[in-house]
């Protein structure tokens, strides 16, 4: 979760680290530093100069500005925190007791306990209170002249997940990068490099990376990066180019980069299915371009995400299962890596993660591999663990999302996954021409339905201002309209810090009904659906318990007159369609609650924008 950052070239490195760590702090933000092998003066012999700060990166940046180290390698880190609090001493970069070996880390070392202690016996000593600290300390008892060899050497004995970025002083010209099960990259200039734990931090310098698989390691010179495994053994280096630009990781005018995302939604709907669609109704996906006698054997879909993205699966569970007649079952990768469920060859395993590195999901991955499943990820990110180890790929092509709080991503995903669920209905024969040239009339008049959404932005400010005031929310929907309740109760608990809570319309009188009175709001999914009449008899039910209800409903639609407190009319659509359209509309409706509120709502407290730890 923690955002890396190392360079090696021509130009000085602190400008770019600092400027890098910007673009990494919606990875975390508990704290931050910088380690820099400064030029030598005069005849003194090298130094490396660490500065952090306990705070956010714009503090580090001011103590940089006040004393800028010169120097041509670096590394820098902002963190998202687990083992030890957000103080200064235990802030990246770590080092080894003579101060020589300098380290940045993403992920978690499992077995740090016994390291450290054995490393103590032998006469280590450890200021910090985290994990990483091992790291330093166990090259530096492995360390015998050659600095890659004691990188291989101890990272042989640790267990779990790490990216990393490192050096020693006695190289002045190495950087070595390493990781497994969580990632890293290395971007490719003209005699310059970067580490990088992701491509947003390194898209204004280059555009061609170079992805490391699991278990790789990066030995970067001036001459260019060499790659190998644990044991030495040279890799093939597998480079990518990446079509991303600056300003899709800037904020473009926009007050917050999620207010920018929500704005780029129509866009990303209709890249999502751009040359992917015909008139007809027949889906291809370039990444995924499999015989439809292999998609006719599937008899299962097994949809596997966590956070938005398993909200994005219960959608793609439903509608699969009508459009396609297959039984599709979305379920929470963390929940599902530790059961022992029954399914085989037979199945589609869906992948879905923004980031394409999602710790949990990805051991769901394999373990739905192991048992046989066809696999396709479903992710923004090109080369990423998901799109590398699934069978194939379906890219969003979103851009980069920065913002923490998952929103042109979420529309991405129900886009992609509404043309998964068309290519299954068509190879399976469940669905008729006429059927598919209404849905593919349906999904191009997408795009320009978000944007009649996001051009009322105003009318939806309007409304998060009068319920801002509120403590609780509970959001209700059936169909459809569950998984968009759970996304909306989601997006207002991230970034507003309110208390809020998603329900179906029917759970909702089996309990959570007893906490509705009139300071308890409810905002309630009532566009059209085979269940609106069912979820407008679950509105009289909350209005007789005296809570104010916000209802979403189709345009035309009388049947809440005077009975729901406020109602938000919405465009007639196809059910799949209006999914996309309630959601934004729920997304500008937290986004504006909690500005009113004063939140951050780039970066939330306590969260981080790619989970890469269980």
């Amino acid at each position: 979760m923690c955002g890396i950052i190392g360079y090696l070239g021509d130009r000085e490195a602190t400008p770019i680290l600092m400027e890098s760590l910007k673009r990494l702090e919606y990875r975390g933000y508990d704290s931050a530093g910088v380690a820099v092998l400064e030029l030598p003066h005069n005849g003194d012999a090298t130094r490396t100069s660490i500065t952090k700060s306990e705070k956010k990166v714009d503090t580090l940046i001011e103590k940089l500005n006040a004393n800028m180290p010169s120097g041509r390698l670096g590394i820098g880190h902002t963190r998202w925190a687990t083992h030890g609090k957000p103080t200064y001493i235990n802030a990246h970069p770590h080092t080894d007791c003579k101060g020589k070996i300098f380290v940045v880390h993403n992920g978690i070392i499992e077995n740090f306990a016994e390291l450290k202690a054995e490393l103590q016996a032998a006469g280590h000593e450890f200021p910090s209170d985290t994990d990483t600290e091992v790291v330093p300390h166990l090259i530096e008892a492995n360390y015998k002249g050659d600095f890659l060899a004691a990188v291989r050497a101890a990272l042989k004995r640790i267990r779990g997940t790490y990216a990393l970025a490192m050096f020693s002083s006695d190289d002045p010209e190495l950087l070595v990068g390493a990781r497994l099960n969580a990632p890293l990259v290395v971007g490719l200039g003209d005699n310059e490099y970067w580490i990088a734990s992701d491509i947003t931090a390194i898209i204004p310098y280059t555009k061609r990376v170079l992805v490391l698989g699991e278990g790789e390691v990066a030995a970067v010179t001036p001459l260019g990066p060499e790659v190998s495994t644990l044991d030495g053994k040279t890799v093939k280096p597998k480079i990518v180019h990446v079509d991303w630009d600056v300003a899709q990781a800037q904020k473009g005018g926009f007050d917050h980069f999620m207010l920018k995302e929500i704005h780029e939604e129509p866009d990303a709907v209709a890249n999502a299915m751009r040359g992917r669609l015909t008139d007809d109704g027949v889906v291809s996906f370039r990444e995924f371009d499999l015989p439809d006698d292999d998609l006719r054997r599937i008899r299962e879909v097994l949809l596997l995400g966590m956070g938005t993205s398993l909200h994005a699966a219960i959608v793609g569970e439903l509608v699969i299962e009508d459009w396609a007649g297959i039984p599709a079952r979305a379920e929470d990768a963390s929940e599902f890596r530790y059961r022992r469920p029954t399914f085989g060859d037979k199945t589609l395993s869906v992948v879905i993660t923004q980031s394409g590195e999602t710790a949990d999901t990805l051991v769901a991955l394999q373990q739905a591999k192991c048992r046989g499943a066809l696999s396709v990820a479903v992710t923004n990110v090109i080369a990423s663990s998901a799109a590398r180890d699934a069978d194939g790929a379906i890219y969003l092509h979103s851009g980069p999302e920065i913002g923490v709080a998952s929103t042109k991503t979420f529309v991405a995903h129900l886009s992609s996954l509404y043309l998964l669920a068309m290519k299954l209905a068509t190879v399976h024969g469940r669905v008729s021409l006429e059927r598919r040239r209404e849905l593919v009339e349906a999904l191009r008049a997408l795009p320009d339905q978000v944007q009649g959404i996001v051009d009322r932005e105003k009318e939806i400010a309007k409304l998060a201002d009068k319920y801002s005031g509120y403590k609780n929310f509970m959001f209700a929907g059936r169909g459809l309209g569950f998984p968009v309740a759970l996304e909306g109760a989601l997006k207002l608990k991230e970034i507003s810090y309110i208390h809020a809570e998603g329900t179906s319309g029917g759970e909702l009188k089996h309990g959570a009904i007893a906490l509705l009175d009139e300071s308890f709001p409810v905002v309630a999914i009532c566009t059209d659906s085979p269940t609106r009449e069912k979820m407008v008899s679950n509105v009289h039910e909350i209005v007789a318990r005296n809570a104010p209800v916000l209802a979403l409903v189709t345009k035309g639609d009388h049947s809440l007159d005077d009975v729901a407190t406020d109602m938000f009319e919405m465009p007639a659509v196809e059910e799949a369609s209006s999914a996309v359209l309630n959601t934004v509309m729920l997304q500008l409706f937290a986004y504006h609650v909690a500005t009113k509120l004063g939140q951050d709502v780039d970066q939330p407290r306590n969260l981080a924008k790619s989970v890469t730890v269980e």
